[in-house]
């Protein structure tokens, strides 16, 4: 058995070099990369706004439909379409005084 004290075969090297360089590459791409974990916590951020912002829009929507049915023929709230006809076509009871 012969024990060589001489610098280490250049395969050896090269060896460690490629397995070194892809560790740090995939580590990188996890971290990073398009399907890494920051991207991951960006997307879950902006999937919580969109809740949010949902959740407002169908708040919304409920009180468009409560509106709507309030309007309609078969519940007619007199008080608001006394107030719809004050707004939006700017009419007054004749004993009102108008200020401008």
């Amino acid at each position: 058995m012969s024990n060589r004290s001489g610098p280490p075969a250049l395969g050896v090297i090269f060896f460690f070099t490629v397995v070194f360089s892809l560790g740090a590459y995939f580590t990188f791409a996890s971290v990073q990369g398009d399907y890494g974990l920051f991207r991951r916590i960006q997307i879950e951020a902006e999937a919580q706004a969109l809740r949010a912002e949902r959740d407002v829009l169908v708040g919304e929507v409920a009180a468009l439909r409560n509106k709507t049915r309030r309007l309609s023929d078969d519940f007619l709230d007199l008080d608001l379409l006394d107030q719809q006809a004050r707004e939006v076509l700017g009419l007054a009871r004749g004993d009102e005084v108008v200020i401008r």
